[in-house]
């Protein structure tokens, strides 16, 4: 009768204000991100082959990207994440995040780039030329002269000097203090 009839109404209900509270929560969680923000961080992620975001959500803008909030790269990464694109570690209040092969195919199609274009971490050091480094010199010396070899060796020889602690050093073990104190 009554109850019963009651009961399928509470239940009609719940029901709704679950499917009504998933919907806001999934819209809540979800983050739409302009289109040239997220250009701008995958961009700013291809060529560096990495990303760093300190995890303050409330941080107008990401230190490297002026013009993009943190939340907004942080969110783009977590998806990037989540894809399988990016690696993600996290250390002291810091995301870091390390572009994987998929990603940079991925990031290659998105940004309409061709294949000889790679990430920084992916390139190779150029090769260093051979150029005499500066010297060194002593204060007082001229700018070209190198310090004197005979310096240094007699500074740091210990030849006729009295090295150690000396005759009338007697150290005095008297058992301990704290914890190691006999009882």
């Amino acid at each position: 009768g009554i109850n019963a009839e009651y009961g399928k109404q509470w239940y009609q209900r719940r029901v709704r204000g679950n499917q009504m509270e998933y919907f806001l929560t999934v819209c809540l969680l979800a983050m739409l991100i302009p289109k040239k923000n997220r250009k701008a961080v995958y961009e700013h992620l291809f060529k560096e082959g990495v990303m760093v975001a300190k995890k303050d959500f409330n941080l107008p803008a990401h230190p490297e990207l002026k013009t993009v909030p943190n939340l907004q790269v942080i969110k783009a990464m977590q998806s990037l994440r989540s894809k399988g694109y990016v690696k993600e570690q996290f250390a002291w209040r810091h995301f870091y995040w390390y572009l994987e092969n998929d990603g940079i195919t991925y990031l290659r199609d998105y940004l309409h780039l061709p294949q000889e274009i790679v990430p920084s971490t992916l390139k190779r050091a150029a090769a260093r030329t051979n150029t005499a480094a500066p010297r060194a010199r002593m204060q007082g010396g001229a700018p070209g002269t190198a310090p004197k070899s005979d310096d240094r060796d007699a500074y740091r020889s210990a030849e006729g000097k009295q090295v150690g602690p000396g005759q009338e050093f007697q150290p005095e073990f008297r058992g301990g203090y704290g914890r190691g104190a006999p009882q």
